[in-house]
């Protein structure tokens, strides 16, 4: 998928949520090709929308997690 230059979005992330993308990154590195966070980002967008489309995890389950996010603020 090519990347968008011209729009980014900036989203405020815990500590925890930062520390998960820098383990994942480095989990996907090697010496031939390091993996940004962004990169990182991008894969689960991808991951998380096609799951969702072919029925494999439930749109529920993540408006859930996303309630209690906001609760936790």
């Amino acid at each position: 998928m090519p990347k968008k230059e011209k729009k980014r979005l900036q989203v405020v992330i815990s500590d925890e949520q930062d520390a998960l993308l820098t383990k994942a990154a480095y989990k996907l590195s090697s010496p031939e090709r390091l993996v940004s966070k962004s990169e990182v980002v991008r894969l689960a967008i991808e991951k998380i929308a096609r799951e969702l489309e072919e029925g494999k995890l439930e749109l529920e389950e993540f408006l859930k997690k996303l309630e209690e996010e906001e609760s936790s603020d």
